[in-house]
C-alpha cells in the first residue's frame, strides 16, 4: 500500500516522536560514515571547479569509470581558466571513452564563462550556476550542496528510486523528475543545511551501492526495517520507463566512438586520419559519412579537403 507522502513531514510526530524521515536522516548519516566510497572530490578535497567537473563526468556514467578520467583532468586543467586555454583537440583526447563528448566541449563553454565573467571563482548562487553552458538543475543543485554546503534537494535518478521506495513504496520508472518526486525530496530534506549535504550524499550512495535498480541489496540495507517498499513485497521491481534502452551496437553513436577513438589513438607526430583509414572503420558507407558530417556539426572533427578527418585545432 503507497504511503501517504505526509509521512515523511520533519515536523510529523508518529514512531513515538521521530520521524521516518529522522529516523532515516539518523540510519544513513552512520551508514555513509562507514561505508562512503572514497571518491577524489569528496570528503572537501576538491575545488567547487573540481566538484563541477565530477559531476558532468558522472552523467550517465559510472563512476569508477570517472576516478582516473577526472584525476587526469584536474592534474591538467585544475580550474576553469587552464580549461578554457586548452586546445578543442586535448580536451576531446582528455575526455577519452567518457562517452558522449560534447559534455566536454559544453565543459568546455562553461569554462570559459567562469573565466571571463567570473574570474575564475565558480559561482556560488544557484540562478548563476544554471546559467552556465551545459549546466541543469541537477549539477547547479549538486554543486551548491556538495561545493558550497548549502541547503537544497539534490534530484538523481539514484535518490528518486531511493525515496520512492522507501517512504511511498513504489518504484521509480526513470524519465524526467515530476513534482510529486521533487517535492517528496523537498519534504525529506533535513533543516540542517549540514545534514542535508549527508543526506544528499548518502541517499545517492544507497542508490548506487545498495539500492539499485534491478538487483537492490535489501539484506544489507541501513533502512529496511522502515522501508515501505520492502514491506509491500517489492511490487514493479526493476519496472523502467516505457522507452526501451537503446542498443549500442550498430547505432551511429558506436560509429562515432570509432572515429573519435581512432583520432585520439594516431602515433605522434599524425594528426589526421586519411580517408582510406576512415573507411576501414566501418563497413556501411552511408552510416559513416553521415556519423563524420554529425561530428564536423557537433565540433568533434574537422573536415579536410582530402576526405580526410582530425580533431579541432
Amino acid at each position: 500500500m503507497v504511503r501517504s507522502v505526509n509521512a515523511v513531514n520533519n515536523d510529523d510526530t508518529a514512531n513515538g516522536g521521530v520521524t521516518d524521515a529522522e529516523w532515516a536522516h539518523a540510519r544513513l548519516g552512520a551508514w555513509w560514515e562507514a561505508n562512503a566510497r572514497d571518491l577524489p572530490w569528496r570528503f572537501g578535497r576538491a575545488t567547487p571547479w573540481g566538484v563541477l567537473v565530477s559531476e558532468v563526468m558522472s552523467q550517465q556514467t559510472q563512476m569508477s569509470r570517472v576516478v582516473p578520467y577526472w584525476t587526469d583532468w584536474m592534474r591538467m586543467w585544475p580550474d576553469a581558466a587552464a580549461l578554457a586555454g586548452a586546445s578543442t583537440a586535448e580536451v576531446i583526447t582528455a575526455w577519452g571513452r567518457l562517452g558522449y563528448p560534447r559534455r566536454a566541449l559544453r565543459l568546455q563553454e562553461c569554462a570559459r564563462v567562469v573565466a571571463d565573467r567570473w574570474h575564475d571563482d565558480l559561482p556560488r548562487g544557484y540562478d548563476d550556476l544554471i546559467a552556465l553552458p551545459g549546466i541543469g538543475d541537477y549539477t547547479a543543485s549538486a554543486v551548491m550542496s556538495f561545493a558550497y554546503g548549502e541547503r537544497i534537494a539534490v534530484i538523481d535518478t539514484n535518490i528518486r528510486r531511493v525515496l520512492s521506495r522507501l517512504f511511498l513504496g513504489v518504484e521509480s520508472r526513470g524519465g524526467s523528475a515530476s513534482p510529486a518526486e521533487r517535492d517528496l525530496a523537498n519534504r525529506a530534506l533535513p533543516r540542517d543545511a549540514r545534514r542535508s549535504v549527508t543526506w544528499n550524499q548518502s541517499v545517492m550512495e544507497l542508490g548506487a551501492v545498495v539500492c539499485t535498480a534491478k538487483t537492490p541489496l535489501c539484506d544489507a540495507c541501513p533502512v529496511r526495517d522502515r522501508c515501505a517498499f520492502l514491506a509491500a513485497g517489492r511490487p514493479g521491481l526493476g519496472e523502467r520507463r516505457t522507452r526501451p534502452r537503446q542498443r549500442f551496437a550498430g547505432t551511429d553513436r558506436q560509429v562515432r566512438g570509432l572515429v573519435l577513438d581512432a583520432l585520439r589513438g594516431l602515433p605522434d607526430g599524425e594528426t589526421s586520419l586519411p580517408r582510406a583509414q576512415l573507411e576501414a572503420l566501418w563497413a556501411d558507407r552511408v552510416q559513416l559519412d553521415k556519423c563524420v558530417a554529425s561530428l564536423d556539426d557537433d565540433g568533434l572533427i574537422e573536415m579536410l579537403p582530402d576526405g580526410a578527418v582530425r580533431l579541432p585545432r
